[in-house]
């Protein structure tokens, strides 16, 4: 059976895209690598830290080793599942800013701008917030909900904010981003609410969408149309040919590398690798961006955290009530609390994102601190730095060649050391010091400008958020990939709808601003008109140009 559209990915953009295309009554195949998601290691919350780490559900990246951070290679996690990174991810839903947006449609991706996806992210959302809001969804695939912030450190975290001068938003998804609150998770019933879960499986019953097992080698052309996909599964190399088009939606990791596998990229780095230049598209794999962050921990006065449960036991305990009720400790991410602020005045909107989490540990479930405590997650949003990603060999198999380039501009390091001093200050508020004993890392030792740079060069990691590698932008701009429709440029029947073709990293996670680009991209495949732009004005601090709050 030939369908009318291969999707490559079934994760973010990919299974959002499925979902509407069957919805308009098209046929669908979705290729996808990995295998199923069922199972506690995903679907309960706060697992979140095994499946990014098990070769099961994870292509198992890592970057190559890093300049300015020591010579360290960063791992970097890639959904290998159903559902794709959504299966893998910490949960955390960020729209991003409406800046982010506008940053966008400035940038050639016009139709890209705040107005426009507004009414697109509403559409995604099921949300159940504890008011109703115009701002958000009702009756989308995405069951989103508020945070309980069941400790009263998530509270104190707020507080803390609060009394160093920031704002308290009541939803930062809404009008106003900028200041401290509770988070909104992608959580419902007690379980994760992946792609897989809101978009593929609905998407499945229609009887409109095959999923199919294997690995996408490349895209097939007659001509300079994209006929289908060459696919790698049961031990043998076979074509999925699609009647209408093609769409990658393989995540910035992999989305280029099947880009310049197929012929499509910058010309001289294909023809180093024998691979047939289709369209010599220099920004393929190029404007690779991420978030870099650190975890500023701190030991805890009072034994109220969650390391009470960091035993055997305890977390026995805990896997226990969510397997049976999907209720406790196990039905949340535990990143509760939340806050965005500006690092220095004449940032006009927040530029440092903070995630609260009442244990003292690694993201990856690692080497939990002295005893009881707590740490932030925190670091700039808007890096200058950019990297690649490109081809190891023409070998399908081989894994791509990343290059973040982390800290490779002076101002990250100028960003990073605000990030660290600001959050200090919040700590340093009456409504922690009956919480924090001491600070854990950075430590007393790093004060000076030296010290926190020592620090980050060795304890920044990944937030997981890469992006850009396949940048929307104008027809006519020579390092845009597609153009605004999503459209790969110099060929046809090809698009691409995932975190690739993000202009510039969103202020926040990606997992919410990967699945716009899929039920966008959907409108634009399906040649409907754009959803009625939503004039309405985020709110701006009215201080921003002479106060950092």
């Amino acid at each position: 059976m030939i369908a009318d559209y291969v999707i490559v990915g079934s994760g973010s953009a990919g299974a959002a895209l499925a979902y509407r295309l069957a919805e308009a009554g098209r046929s669908v195949t979705v290729i996808e690598a990995g295998g199923t998601d069922w199972g506690p290691f995903i679907q309960m919350p706060a697992a979140l830290s095994y499946p990014m780490n098990m070769a099961r559900y994870d292509w198992g990246y890592a970057s190559e080793p890093e300049p300015q951070l020591g010579g360290r290679r960063l791992v970097v996690p890639r959904g290998k599942v159903i559902g794709g990174s959504s299966s893998v991810n910490g949960m955390v839903w960020v729209r991003g800013h409406a800046r982010d947006y506008d940053h966008w449609a400035e940038q050639g991706a016009s139709g890209w701008a705040y107005a426009d996806v507004l009414p697109y992210f509403r559409r995604i959302e099921h949300w159940h917030g504890p008011q109703p809001s115009d701002w958000r969804g009702e009756d989308g695939p995405m069951h989103i909900h508020r945070a309980g912030q069941w400790s009263p450190l998530f509270h104190a975290f707020v507080e803390a904010g609060r009394q160093a001068g920031y704002p308290v938003t009541q939803d930062y998804n809404g009008q106003q981003q900028e200041g401290f609150g509770a988070f909104d998770m992608s959580v419902w019933r007690g379980r994760r609410w992946s792609t897989a879960n809101a978009y593929l499986r609905p998407a499945l019953k229609t009887g409109r969408v095959r999923l199919v097992r294997g690995q996408a080698r490349r895209v097939v052309f007659e001509g300079a149309r994209a006929v289908g996909v060459e696919v790698a599964r049961g031990g043998r190399i076979e074509t999925i040919r699609a009647a209408r088009e093609v769409v990658l939606s393989a995540s910035s990791i992999n989305t280029p590398k099947l880009l310049m596998l197929s012929g499509i990229g910058p010309g001289a780095h294909l023809a180093e690798h024998g691979i047939e230049v289709r369209a010599d598209r220099p920004g393929v794999g190029q404007n690779l961006q991420d978030h870099l962050e650190v975890y500023v921990q701190f030991a805890a006065r009072q034994p109220i955290t969650l390391y009470r449960y960091w035993n055997l036991l305890g977390k026995a305990l805990i896997g226990a009530q969510w397997l049976f009720t999907k209720t406790g400790h196990g039905a949340s991410n535990q990143f509760e609390s939340c806050g965005f602020i500006r690092s220095a005045a004449g940032v006009e909107y927040p530029d440092i994102q903070f995630h609260f989490l009442p244990i003292a540990v690694r993201y990856d479930g690692k080497a939990a601190a002295e005893g009881h405590g707590f740490q932030v997650h925190t670091g700039p949003m808007r890096s200058p730095s950019r990297g690649s990603v490109t081809l190891r060999s023409g070998d399908p198999l081989a894994p791509p060649v990343i290059r973040f380039n982390y800290m490779s501009h002076e101002d990250d390091w100028r960003d990073f050391r605000r990030a660290l001093r600001l959050t200090r200050e919040i700590f340093a508020q009456p409504a922690m010091a009956e919480h924090v004993r001491h600070e854990i890392q950075p430590g007393i030792a790093a004060e000076d400008d030296a010290g926190l740079d020592a620090f980050i060069r060795e304890h920044a990691e990944s937030a997981y958020h890469p992006c850009g590698t396949a940048r929307m932008g104008a027809a006519d701009d020579p390092m845009a990939v597609v153009d605004p429709e999503c459209r790969v440029i110099g060929v046809e029947g090809l698009r691409v709808a995932d975190s690739s073709v993000f202009p510039r990293v969103t202020n926040g996670n990606t997992n919410a601003p990967s699945i716009l680009v899929g039920e966008k991209a959907a409108d634009h495949i399906l040649g409907r008109a754009p959803l009625p732009r939503d004039e309405r004005s985020p709110w701006i601090n009215p201080v921003w140009a002479t106060s950092q709050k």
